[in-house]
């Protein structure tokens, strides 16, 4: 009885991480029905509802998402558990998950993972590109990397990279044709790309400062797009002015075909972060890629 309950649990908990019977049927390699079944046969034994189902859609009710977040910790400490004991003496296995933005990955994950591999072969590294805020403990996450004013101040921050600027980049065919943005509001003028929020779909204002002042520009044009990084791809193609992080756009800035503007108000941020919701969740493999990360990311100019 336990271990179906477990099996059951496991299945579950896959449904509500991925928002989809057919999805948590692919990953854990069953039928759908047989998802549906083992998620329906939880409910009648707990005696609740944990999901609401449509036709299109999957949504935790409140009973679920309680269970996600007290359960879902417990069952990944648990796997982690028992599939270390086919450790090697000296060998770590396991699994990390990480929830990374994709103008992190040329800065953090690249540099970091082919030796971290190197060192832990059998720990699985699953790299999650989200530009949306996460809740890595109902999601089912070991940590998650993002600018340090958007994590909450009840999770565990390790410092990942130094401060670095925000900046406003244009191609200089661009800049040719519609002239160079002087003051922060010029830029209501221009042909921006537009980024808006993963989470909400709302526009991001452009956020600017100079001594004690600080501007949040409503910008605007004809083109919009949740990447950031796609966004700086397309004003190096001329199609208007980007708003990026400095670090990740080296290459364009340095080749030429992209021209800082405004440089005067970019604004400085304390970096990225790696962070988790406690030490006592932190996980061996978590704990082995904060060393080298930290380590590797040290030496990087």
């Amino acid at each position: 009885m336990k271990t179906a309950l477990f099996q059951q649990l496991h299945v579950f908990l896959a449904v509500a991480r991925l928002q989809s019977f057919s999805g948590a049927a692919r990953e854990l390699g069953v039928s759908t029905a047989a998802v549906s079944q083992s998620v329906r046969q939880l409910e009648e034994q707990l005696r609740v509802v944990l999901l609401n189902r449509t036709s299109r859609s999957v949504a935790l009710t409140d009973a679920g998402r309680r269970l996600v977040e007290e359960a879902g910790p417990g069952l990944a400490q648990a796997a982690a558990a028992l599939h270390g004991l086919s450790d090697q003496p000296g060998e770590v296995v396991g699994r990390l998950k990480l929830s990374v933005p994709r103008a992190a990955v040329p800065l953090l994950i690249a540099p970091v993972l082919p030796a971290f591999r190197e060192r832990y072969p059998r720990v699985e590294v699953d790299v999650v590109l989200e530009q949306r805020l996460v809740d890595i403990v109902a999601e089912g996450y070991d940590a998650g990397v993002r600018l340090s004013e958007t994590i909450e101040r009840d999770m565990v921050q390790v410092r990942l990279t130094d401060a670095f600027r925000f900046v406003v980049v244009g191609s200089p065919a661009y800049l040719e044709k519609h002239g160079t943005p002087a003051r922060p509001e010029d830029l209501l003028q221009h042909e921006c790309l537009v980024l808006r929020s993963q989470t909400t779909g709302t526009p991001y204002a452009w956020e600017l400062e100079r001594g004690s002042r600080t501007w949040r520009i409503p910008v605007h044009g004809g083109i919009a797009t949740n990447d950031e990084m796609t966004a700086v791809a397309l004003a190096a193609e001329g199609l208007g002015l980007a708003y990026a992080l400095e670090p990740a756009i080296r290459e364009p800035l340095h080749s030429g075909r992209l021209v800082r503007v405004l440089e005067d108000y970019a604004p400085t941020v304390p970096g990225f972060f790696l962070y988790y919701p406690s030490r006592a969740q932190r996980s061996k493999p978590l704990r082995l890629f904060i060393e080298a990360a930290k380590g590797l990311l040290g030496r990087t100019p």
